[in-house]
Formats: structure tokens, sequence, C-alpha cells
């Protein structure tokens, strides 16, 4: 990591690299992942192969799970993610697989060149500051027509939550909450066009809503 790269950035690489083993194996297979995501995540996969083919990104891919999960279904997909320790799971997992090291603020990629990014629950360590540049960062990488699905909890009570503890693992993380129509306000700002957007309840355990948007890169 260098200097350059922002402090929530290293924060949150930092804290996935100390739980990457604990959560790989919380998050270890596809059956695990909600039916409704599921749904969501094969409806993104024939979007972005109905318009070409463009790889696409799965941006905090973490032990990979989605990344595998679009490649059987036909689609061409990388993994990205700030934490060494989850592209080495992902890696060990999935060898067949691609994985890198990067972050969403500043993608090691071409302008143009992806038919879809997968951003599911990863820009909720993003602070608020931050967001707009990361959704101009996705919208440079996007070719013209291409997807972005957006999945993220959030709370109407509260807009903030700082973990120092998870798996039983002293960590500093925090996590932003965002009403789904204040993301669609700001990837609009950054020239993207909505498609769709849902909120699902919690579930289960689950303490917290979760939100899903779809948007597209015009061209």
């Amino acid at each position: 990591m260098t200097a350059e790269i922002p402090a929530f950035i290293r924060a949150t690489s930092a804290a996935y690299d100390t739980i990457a083993d604990d959560y790989a194996e919380q998050c270890a297979d596809w059956a695990g992942v909600h039916t409704f995501d599921r749904a969501l995540i094969s409806g993104f996969a024939e979007l972005v192969k109905e318009r070409g083919r463009e790889p696409v990104a799965d941006v905090g891919s973490g032990p990979g799970v989605v990344t595998a999960r679009l490649h059987a279904l036909g689609v061409p997909v990388f993994g990205v993610d700030v934490s060494s320790r989850m592209v080495a799971k992902a890696r060990q997992t999935y060898p067949e697989l691609r994985f890198h090291l990067g972050s969403m603020t500043a993608l090691d990629l071409p302008d143009g060149t992806l038919g879809g990014i997968a951003a599911l629950y990863s820009t909720i360590h993003v602070p608020d500051d931050q967001l707009p540049g990361v959704f101009q960062e996705f919208r440079r990488v996007l070719a013209p027509g291409g997807y972005l699905l957006l999945a993220f909890q959030y709370d109407e009570e509260s807009d903030h939550l700082h973990l120092d503890e998870r798996f039983g693992h002293a960590i500093s993380l925090d996590y932003y909450w965002r009403r789904p129509e204040d993301v669609v306000e700001l990837l609009t700002a950054a020239g993207m066009q909505l498609h769709s957007r849902t909120v699902r309840e919690p579930q289960g355990q689950e303490k917290y809503r979760k939100a899903y948007v779809l948007a597209r890169k015009d061209g």
C-alpha cells in the first residue's frame, strides 16, 4: 500500500486482511447467498451478456463467491478487492479465475472497457465525501451501455456504524448507511442512468434492509 491510497481504503484493507479466514468460512458458497440476491445477480448476468462480450469486474469480490457464480453464468468476469488476504483466499478457492488487488477509487483499467460492474456490499465502506468519485470511476471504466449493479445495507435510524471487533479480532472498520434515493441521486450526478431499484426487508437474523440499484452508462 502506498501513501497515495486514501486512509479509509488502508483501514478497510487491514480489517479484511485480519478477518479474511473467518469471513471466507462464513461466506463460503453460493447456497449461503439470499435467494433474492441470487435472482438479481442472475438477471445482471443476462443483461451484460445481451449487450456484448466485454469483461465484468466484481469490485469488492472478497472470497470470490459472486465472481465464481457470474463465471458459471457465462460472464467473462474477474474480481477486485482491497484485501490481499481476501484475494489470496479467492485465488486458492477458484484458481481458474482472475482476482486482483485494487481499489474502487482508482481502478487499474482503461477507459470504457467493462461491460459491467458488480459492487455488492462493498461501497458501504466508502465515506460520503468519497462516493461521488467512486461512481465517476465506475462510469469511466464502463463501456457505453455497460451496467452497474449495487447492493448495500441501510438503516433509517442511523447513517454510520464503526466496528472495533469482528469474529473475535480487533479491527477498525466503518460502515456508511445510505438511502437508495440518495445513492440514485449520486449515480445520476456521475452520469449514470437509473435502470431499476428495489428494497428487501431484513430476513432471519439480518438487522438491516438491503437495497439494490441497477444503473447503466449512456451510449
